[in-house]
């Protein structure tokens, strides 16, 4: 491992000489002078040379915690594995499944209450109109009755009228004959 460490160091720090030989260098296209290109490149050195350590490290973890298991075994975790996930997404859908089914029977309860709602006020227009209809009905049959009590009024009225006519021109007449008597009284008491 600290021989492929140092074969990475080779191949990522260039030789002294590389940069004088006419590939630029990281530093050299914005002008900084060459000894702050060499800080930077022995800092990524040690970068480099940290995360080795820390390779290895994780390396040696692994091989005194790691459990080796054939191939069968592997194969039943990761059905095993598999399962599990697909049991936890198809609860998850199952969930998702259960509030749409609460949402849809609220709402189917909603529609119907407001359906038994909307019925009662059917009714209860229907009634309405029926008893507006009666009440006009009742209205119609009071109306005819005083167009009868009013249409014998006027025949009263007009028998009455065609009676007192009559008995003007007897008044008359007999005035007139009253006239005639008493003038002939007048003409015979003056003769």
């Amino acid at each position: 491992m600290a021989a492929q460490r140092e074969k990475s160091a080779a191949v990522a720090a260039p030789a002294p000489g590389a940069a004088a030989s006419g590939s630029p260098s990281p530093s050299s296209s914005s002008g900084a002078p060459a000894a702050a290109a060499g800080e930077r490149w022995s800092a990524a050195i040690g970068n480099l040379g940290e995360l080795g350590a820390n390779v290895d490290a994780l390396q040696k973890l692994l091989a005194r915690k790691a459990v080796f298991v054939d191939d069968d075994i592997f194969s039943k975790a990761s059905l095993a594995a598999d399962q599990a996930r697909t049991i936890k997404v198809l609860d998850q859908r199952v969930q998702s499944l259960e509030r749409e089914l609460d949402a849809a029977i609220s709402a189917a309860a909603r529609a119907r209450t407001e359906k038994r709602q909307a019925e009662a006020a059917q009714r209860a227009a229907e009634l309405r109109a029926q008893e507006v209809t009666k009440e006009l009905e009742n209205t119609a049959r009071v109306f005819e009755l005083h167009m009868e009590e009013l249409r014998l009024k006027q025949e009263e009225i007009a028998k009455k009228d065609s009676d007192i006519k009559v008995l003007e021109a007897i008044i008359r007449t007999l005035s007139s004959k009253d006239d005639i008597l008493s003038s002939k009284d007048d003409d015979g008491s003056s003769e």
